[in-house]
């Protein structure tokens, strides 16, 4: 059993020694209680009277042998003197004061002990001791709580050491002044950790998300690897490992929050990268070049845009038949459910298209959305191509160039031929063609015929130069890009009976196609080397697009029994090797205001950087057209909204 609380090993043994001399003078009590002051100096003072427990002490402690214990024995109580302040070794420094100015001490019981002893050294160090405070309080300058603090946390337990040791309680004296210092660095005389309360953030901490539409432009507006520091500046306003001259006259003037996310913290008011003034004084002679670093189509700026240095091209081809109406709703063609994201680019090319030009190109605008802008149309008769972009990319574009070619032997009849428009995209150069061949059962003659005039009539480029001249050849326009997509009708059927591709297809082929592609004449033809040198399809895996009854969806049911076919195709060929990659290609079964159903197909092709001499087009597009699509969408969306008041506010309630 432990003695009482505010006894000393010194005490215990000075009422033991007592005890058995049986003989208690009051000179022997008077050197005892001088002794006790002397030895216990200022850490304690020693009150019998307050401890009526010294009884069951002595005989259950003790326990002192009956015999020895006479029954008249009184013990009478020692009262010492009150000990002398101790002598500071010198007074608090500047330091220490603006210490414990910050230092902040709560008054409430509850929040000075942390259960989780976490809070502060001060709570800890007083929810472990287990004897209550000492009638003497020592107070200097007026500083009572903080030196009281630094009493209890400089006290050892005095039981915790060896019985008799009186060099413990002759430090606790010396090492009082002292203890101001030791706390301040974290460490408190006795050796115990000191425990300080956790600093948690003023605000909750930023999400973090991705709010960019695109696949490929998600990390369109990432931190450059130069600006890292954002990251830590947001977490943290203490300190900063590194920083660059922009972002830290940003944070000094409070103007970016630490809620705002760090994908999108780059600038004060804006998603752009902060510049440093070094860098736009730096002159280099390699401004405007490929390795440039503030080339606009240089390296840098591709690899902001596109980390993979890959761009999403949707190409579609569809056959109208000349129909005055269009679909009312393009949202299945243009987006189909598969992939998650929008393309960032989208070009669209139409044979015998619809007398209206102008209101296909509106329909398709308002398809798309404010984010795409046309950034070019052109059209050949009846051959339409359409190409937009995302707006926020029509910076990157060189001029947009076309041509076109008439493969009737009547140049005024423009329903067969080809179109082709052409630009360069940073540093690789695209070419898309749309087509419409030859139409007839068994004139695959007629129809190489009209490749081979496309490929060598075909003029283009013209004012923007080649960016591979050594590998181009004069009498085919495909080998000089880097890029080539060849779509439309080009009227190859299939080389048997209307009755045998019925049965296949009723056969229910789901998604192998094999069976019917055996006798496509177009497959044939390019194995054989005849058609289209280079170019390459992706694997089909839908049924054929011709010919269909006007909406329905099954195939030709007239007197003529026209056999299904695969007419409507999307081929490509790129200068390097797996430059394109199809993702997807397929037909739209949804649209059925044609004989035709619209094929589409959905390509990463890899994009490399260029040089700023060539001719840009300086970010124009079509801006009448943007407006007419994006009021004609806000309009459709309240006429939808209207009618579905409509509805709700013209029902009827009868009761029988």
């Amino acid at each position: 059993m432990n003695p009482p609380n505010g006894f000393s090993q010194h005490a215990v043994a000075c009422i033991t020694s007592r005890t058995e001399g049986r003989v208690l003078q009051d000179q022997q009590v008077k050197k005892a209680g001088g002794a006790m002051r002397k030895e216990a100096g200022d850490s304690r003072v020693l009150a019998l009277e307050d401890h009526p427990d010294i009884e069951s002490f002595l005989n259950d402690t003790l326990r002192f042998p009956p015999d020895e214990i006479k029954p008249n024995m009184k013990i009478k109580s020692v009262t010492p003197k009150p000990p002398r302040k101790p002598r500071l070794a010198r007074a608090s420094s500047l330091d220490e004061k603006s210490w414990r100015r910050r230092r902040v001490f709560r008054t409430s019981q509850e929040n000075l002990i942390d259960p989780n002893e976490t809070s502060s050294s001060n709570g800890s160090l007083q929810e472990s001791s287990l004897s209550p405070p000492s009638r003497s309080r020592v107070a200097l300058n007026g500083a009572q709580g903080s030196l009281h603090t630094l009493q209890n946390a400089s006290e050892p337990n005095p039981y915790g050491k060896n019985k008799g040791s009186s060099s413990d309680s002759e430090k606790q004296v010396s090492e009082v002044p002292s203890a101001s210092a030791g706390l301040m660095k974290g460490k408190e005389s006795s050796g115990s950790k000191p425990r300080l309360s956790k600093i948690t953030p003023p605000r909750p901490l930023p999400p973090l998300e991705l709010s960019v539409a695109s696949h490929v432009l998600r990390t369109a507006n990432r931190i450059d690897s130069d600006y890292m520091d954002y990251q830590h500046s947001s977490q943290s306003r203490f300190e900063r490992l590194s920083s660059s001259l922009s972002d830290t006259r940003l944070h000094n003037s409070e103007m970016v929050c630490d809620s705002c996310s760090t994908d999108s913290m780059k600038s004060t008011f804006s998603l752009l990268t902060p510049l440093r003034a070094k860098d736009v004084r730096n002159r280099s002679y390699l401004e405007g070049s490929l390795l440039a670093s503030g080339a606009l189509l240089g390296a840098e700026e591709l690899s902001r845009y596109f980390p993979d240095r890959s761009i999403g091209i949707f190409v579609a081809t569809w056959n109208m038949q000349g129909r005055k109406e269009l679909p009312e709703n393009l949202d299945d063609f243009l987006f189909p459910s598969d992939p998650d994201y929008a393309q960032d680019m989208y070009v669209i090319g139409v044979q015998e298209g619809c007398p209206d030009r102008r209101e296909w190109e509106i329909r398709l605008q308002e398809t798309l959305g404010p984010h795409y802008v046309m950034l070019y149309s052109a059209a050949h008769g009846v051959l339409y191509m359409s190409v937009f972009l995302r707006r926020d990319l029509i910076w990157f574009c060189s001029e947009v160039e076309y041509a076109t070619v008439t493969t009737r032997i009547v140049s005024q009849i423009k329903t067969k031929g080809a179109l082709g428009i052409c630009f360069t995209f940073f540093g690789t150069s695209f070419l898309f063609i749309t087509s419409h061949f030859t139409s007839g059962d068994g004139k695959v003659y007629e129809r190489i015929l009209d490749y081979n005039k496309t490929i060598q009539a075909l003029a283009l480029p013209k004012n923007v130069p080649d960016t591979n001249p050594y590998r181009s050849s004069p009498s085919d326009v495909t080998t000089r890009f880097d890029e080539v997509f060849w779509f439309g009708d080009f009227n190859f059927r299939l080389n048997k009976d209307r009755e045998s591709v019925d049965s296949i297809l009723n056969q229910h082929l789901e998604k192998d196609m094999s069976k019917l592609l055996q006798y496509d004449q177009l497959v044939k033809e390019m194995n054989d080397g005849a058609i289209f040198i280079g170019f390459q399809e992706a694997a089909i895996h839908f049924r054929p697009s011709y010919k269909f009854d006007i909406g329905q969806d099954s195939y030709d049911t007239t007197s003529k029994q026209r056999t299904p076919s695969y007419t409507d195709r999307v081929i490509y060929r790129s200068r390097h090797k797996d430059d394109i990659h199809a993702v997807k290609y397929s037909s739209c079964s949804v649209v059925k205001t044609s004989d035709h159903r619209p094929v589409y197909g959905l390509f990463r092709v890899k994009v490399r950087p260029g040089r700023d001499n060539i001719p840009l087009a300086a970010g124009q597009f079509d801006r009448e057209l943007y407006l007419i699509g994006i009021k004609r969408r806000i309009t459709r969306e309240l006429q939808k909204r209207q009618e579905l008041k409509d509805q709700k506010s013209s029902r009827v309630c009868t009761v029988s």
